[in-house]
């Protein structure tokens, strides 16, 4: 059973996960560099590319977990909750209501 009743409640936790300037600039590069991948892929008709965007979005975020937050990324626990937030925290660095 989840510790969250909804998004709303879970956003808080996400933010706090992504305290470090670094880690929160690794997952922007990365959503960039998913965006990218899966418009190459619509563009050349290949899936693969798919592969290539999930490896893009994941690593870059991973390594802003392991080495500079120090911490398990959300994605293991509660994984839509944390594809959403990841989303979110995008939007809300391009707005700048984060600090990039």
């Amino acid at each position: 059973m989840s510790r969250f009743a909804s998004f709303r409640e879970f956003y808080p936790f996400y933010l706090s996960e992504h305290a470090n300037r670094i880690s929160r600039r690794l997952h922007f590069i990365g959503s960039c560099g998913v965006l990218l991948l899966v418009a190459l892929a619509i563009v050349r008709g290949n899936a693969w590319w798919l592969l290539a965007a999930l490896l893009c979005g994941y690593g870059f975020a991973w390594v802003g977990h392991f080495f500079f937050e120090k911490n398990r990324p959300a994605t293991f626990k509660h994984p839509l909750y944390s594809f959403i937030g990841d989303w979110v925290m995008f939007k809300d660095i391009l707005r700048g209501k984060i600090p990039f």
